[in-house]
């Protein structure tokens, strides 16, 4: 398949669809896909307890890529705002209602650790903290990753950016992306 862009970033609020539209276009690109997540925080049981500093992010970004000639990054990178961002030649952002990001989310979260989000169970702290700053991302209490900050970020691009808004399905959103990037 001909398709125009070889570095392209999936970004959009936790529960929009990033990694599964991200895994979908690397699979039918022939790219390597990699999760911003996997980049951020060093592997933990529980998982996302200690971030990568830095430049351990950089060197994990980099290691990701090397030998890659084509590749989609999925999820949002807006707490790397303190170092340099890869250069992509597309970003696609995904915006979606949130009550139906939040209703993902919940079921992510229970398929992914069961019991222990519930009171009493060893991910319930983070667990709650992370549901409050997934409700905190339209309204902008979420400190970094929100949606102003989000369109901040996605206007000083010097790439196209391609927006797909509302609860669409996997196979339009993967429709829309290669379409626009059909050369």
């Amino acid at each position: 398949m001909t398709f125009a862009f070889d570095r392209i970033h999936i970004t959009g609020a936790s529960g929009s669809g990033t990694t599964t539209l991200g895994l979908a276009l690397a699979e039918r690109l022939g790219a390597t896909h990699i999760e911003s997540d996997d980049i951020a925080w060093l592997p933990t049981r529980p998982p996302y307890k200690q971030r990568r500093s830095p430049a351990g992010r950089a060197a994990a970004f980099e290691a990701a890529i090397r030998g890659a000639p084509r590749w989609v990054l999925s999820g949002a990178i807006l707490r790397w705002l303190d170092e340099p961002k890869p250069a992509f030649d597309l970003v696609v952002f995904l915006h979606i209602p949130e009550a139906t990001r939040l209703a993902r989310l919940a079921a992510r979260e229970r398929a992914r650790f069961g019991a222990a989000i519930d009171p009493g169970g060893g991910y319930h702290a983070a667990h709650q903290v992370f549901m409050a700053e997934a409700r905190g991302y339209e309204s902008g209490e979420t400190p970094v990753n929100n949606l102003a900050n989000a369109r901040a970020w996605l206007s000083r691009q010097r790439c196209p950016v391609l927006e797909i808004e509302g609860a669409v399905t996997l196979r339009q959103s993967l429709e829309t992306v290669l379409r626009f990037g059909d050369a």
